[in-house]
């Protein structure tokens, strides 16, 4: 193989390492961010998505899957330290499922179905 061949060979190969070295370095920054939350700072349930989630675990049993006729959930952080979910009325027959859960220790305050 002549020394150009093995040049460009050795140039091709270098910049597929580097552009695959600089893309692992971003996904992992990426999932980083996405996963290492602190809950010292930002409390276990730190954002309305968590929020919502836990609120339909402990609606389902309570209330059967009947909740989910309650779509969309709206989640709502009072005072800086309580998210407060609550389903949608979307008919006349009776009211939504509410939850109060604290950010800082997911402690559940108040589980409710509005009539």
């Amino acid at each position: 193989m002549k020394l150009k061949s093995k040049i460009i060979i050795i140039i091709i190969s270098s910049i597929v390492l580097i552009v695959f070295g600089i893309t692992s370095v971003n996904y992992l920054r990426k999932e980083e961010v996405l996963f290492n939350s602190d809950p010292e700072i930002d409390g276990y349930v730190p954002d309305k998505t968590t929020a919502i989630k836990i609120a339909e675990t402990i609606w389902l049993p309570i209330y059967g899957k009947a909740i989910y006729e309650h779509k969309p959930f709206t989640a709502v952080l009072v005072n800086g330290n309580v998210w407060r979910i609550t389903g949608t009325v979307h008919s006349e027959k009776g009211g939504a499922p509410i939850a109060e859960i604290q950010k800082s220790d997911c402690r559940i305050l108040l589980i409710s179905h509005g009539k």
